[in-house]
């Protein structure tokens, strides 16, 4: 098909029936008045018209181009849009979404067709508004989203509190504080800053209410009703971002309804994202869209139900630029073969499985609670020290079983299980489980982790207290992986009771004993498979360049205070100072956040987190600075934050959040 030349719609409005004016930016292929074409949506709150503007320039032009129109809309209370954003993912987002789908189809430029996609909080709702049906909605592609809620999100992950709450809430409330552009909105724009700024919610005082997984984590997780969504989805994530998880679990929930591509990346759309190799989205979306927004015969839904990119032995390092590996496709995923290991009496990790009944062999294993400063973030922007480093400064905190020197290659793809018994003193502790490849050299590089809040042992909906001193077995599913273990390499396992920053810390401390002689462990295995290539992208440099006003910068540190007995995980995250050409709007966010602990004190723990966000253009600066932190007692979360805003040098706007004490709920 010949490029279609397009026109882009720098704004436009959108009313709701309730009165809201939501904002839209629109690419059109010329001639669609006439010539009928279909449209994909992206319905987000990370602003339009200078958070999300890089990506979507290097994506929209292209579908425009291809005969697809893009409308790219800003939820409520967020860029230009009026009104106010209630939460995450609510049923009057997931309405409104409907509703602009119904009229995206009514327009008369609309062959009635419609696709939605986006990438985190935009593959969220675009899986979650399929399940409702919207009758103009025919396709979706999910990137780094999730199907549970509860489990594979930044709040909680088998019951243990993930800081990542603490930072996304910190991030939500900071760019919910930014101003809407007065060359959009007008002279209304101060007002509409003021409201916004005085009703905004802060997102984590709702999240601490719902400590397990009940109704409130029940909503939006597709995982409940697999049975009832039926609209084609692709489903993309990579394996060094935190929702490497969701393509498999939806292939085996949806059936021939999903396509699962998993590469090597972070949060990122795969033909812009590190580590290389990328993947040529474009080409790939083009193709789902032609298939069901058209209805072309091109072949898209006999493609293999998961193609993934096994990693080969990779390394950490200070930037990960390319990942070794090589690309296989699944045609039908049915849950792997396990490879099991057991742990022999001497702490060797050999293939099998545990012996039955053996004589129990108790090792006690209490972690210092600043055990997981090389765990990295647990979603990623970056490949730099975002990313999981060198795991022989944790296995030092850590209870370690590892293999003899590998005879031959083993490759693996899939969630590795670790099974185990063991005593605890306490309600409740963390168990923490990381596969670690040994490198002839010694290094250790991380290939999946999980964590349990023991409490939560037996489901995440109604936790239980732990019998103290009564011997429990408990099963931990790790993180999925695509991994070759090198000949010469050793495959080892690492326990602990603490990852922190990570993983925040349960109420006591008192430790775990572990029966060695009870550990099992099971390896995915790749099983049969092709050997394929994924397309990489045309452009090898596709998002566009802004004028650069002043450098980013980012810089993390481990500060361990030797007098204090105190250790300090330090972010710095300055994204400089960009003009978009194109409107003359520059903007910077400062990310600044430190985590706390002493390591023999899980209530010593704390988190600050704060954002500064400038915008500005001649003539005209606005500022935000939004906090937030958080402690804890024996028996409360404790949360605060606050929001400054400026005018120029004024200080027009100061918000302070009642300080919250919310009960810990066996976590």
């Amino acid at each position: 098909m010949a490029e279609r030349s397009f026109t882009t719609i720098e704004n436009h409005w959108i009313t709701l029936k309730d009165g809201t004016r939501l904002a839209a930016r629109i690419w059109m292929p010329d001639g669609a008045e006439s010539d009928p074409v279909p449209a994909v949506f992206e319905f987000l709150p990370y602003r339009k018209r200078d958070g999300t503007s890089p990506r979507d320039e290097s994506t929209y032009p292209v579908f425009a181009a291809a005969g697809i129109a893009g409308v790219r809309v800003d939820i409520r209370g967020s860029g230009e849009s009026s009104g106010i954003n209630d939460g995450e993912y609510t049923k009057l987002e997931l309405a409104n979404a409907c509703e602009l789908i119904a009229w995206i189809a009514e327009q008369p430029w609309s062959n009635g067709s419609v696709g939605m996609m986006g990438i985190s909080w935009g593959g969220f709702n675009c899986l979650q508004v399929a399940a409702l049906k919207p009758t103009a909605l025919k396709a979706v592609i999910s990137i780094a989203s999730t199907v549970d809620r509860y489990n594979d999100d930044i709040h909680y992950k088998n019951g243990s509190h993930l800081s990542a709450q603490l930072s996304w809430a910190a991030t939500m409330l900071a760019y919910q504080s930014r101003s809407p552009d007065p060359a959009i909105v007008g002279d209304d724009w101060r007002d509409m800053w003021l409201e916004r700024l005085e009703q905004e919610p802060f997102f984590m005082e709702e999240w601490l209410q719902h400590q397990r997984r009940d109704e409130f984590w029940r909503h939006g997780s597709i995982c409940e009703d697999f049975e009832s969504f039926d609209i084609p989805a692709i489903v993309i994530a990579g394996w060094a971002d935190g929702y490497r998880n969701t393509p498999l679990l939806a292939v085996e929930g949806l059936g021939e309804k999903a396509k699962a591509l998993i590469g090597p990346w972070v949060h990122k759309y795969p033909h812009f994202a590190w580590p290389k190799p990328r993947a040529d989205f474009h080409g790939e979306a083009i193709a789902w869209w032609n298939r069901w927004l058209r209805g072309e015969r091109n072949g898209v839904e006999t493609m293999p139900s998961v193609r993934a990119y096994i990693l080969d032995s990779i390394k950490p390092a200070t930037r990960r630029d390319f990942d070794p590996g090589f690309w296989i496709a699944k045609r039908r995923w049915q849950p792997p073969d396990l490879h099991c290991f057991y742990v022999e009496q001497f702490g060797g990790l050999m293939e099998g499985m545990p012996i039955p009944h053996a004589p129990e062999h108790p090792v006690y294993l209490r972690s210092p609670l600043d055990t997981g400063t090389a765990s990295g973030e647990w979603f990623t922007l970056k490949p730099d020290a975002e990313l999981a480093i060198d795991q022989r400064l944790d296995d030092a905190g850590s209870l370690t079983f590892q293999t003899a020197l590998l005879a031959e290659d083993h490759d693996y793809l899939g969630r590795p299980v670790v099974t185990l018994a063991l005593r605890c003193d306490a309600e409740t502790a963390n168990l923490c489980a990381r596969l670690v490849d040994i490198h002839p050299d010694g290094t250790a590089t991380r290939v999946s982790f999980g964590v349990l809040n023991l409490a939560h042992r037996n489901g995440n909906a109604a936790p239980a207290p732990m019998s103290k001193g009564e011997r429990t077995t408990v099963s931990l599913t790790l993180d999925a992986c695509g991994y070759r273990f090198r000949k010469g390499h050793r495959i080892r396992l690492s326990l602990s009771t603490a990852y922190w920053p990570m993983v925040l810390p349960p109420p006591e401390d008192p430790g775990l004993t572990i029966d060695i002689a009870s550990v099992g462990l099971g390896l995915p295995l790749l099983g049969t498979h092709e050997l394929i290539d994924v397309k990489q992208p045309d452009d090898p440099d596709p998002l566009p360049k802004y004028i650069e006003h002043a450098p980013g910068s980012t810089k993390r540190h481990v500060v361990r205070d030797l007098s204090a007995g105190l250790t300090r995980y330090e972010i710095h995250e300055d994204t400089g100072l960009f003009e978009h050409p194109g409107t003359g709007l520059s903007t910077r966010q400062l990310r600044e956040e430190t985590w706390s602990i002493a390591p023999d004190d899980p209530l010593s723990m704390s988190g600050i987190s704060t954002w500064t966000c400038d915008m500005q253009r001649s003539g005209w600066f606005v500022r935000t600075v939004a906090t937030s932190s958080i402690f804890c007692t024996a028996k409360d979360w404790i949360i605060s934050a606050s929001v400054i805003a400026y005018e120029g040098e004024t200080e027009i706007f100061r918000k302070m959040f009642e300080e919250k004490r919310i009960a810990r709920d066996l976590m």
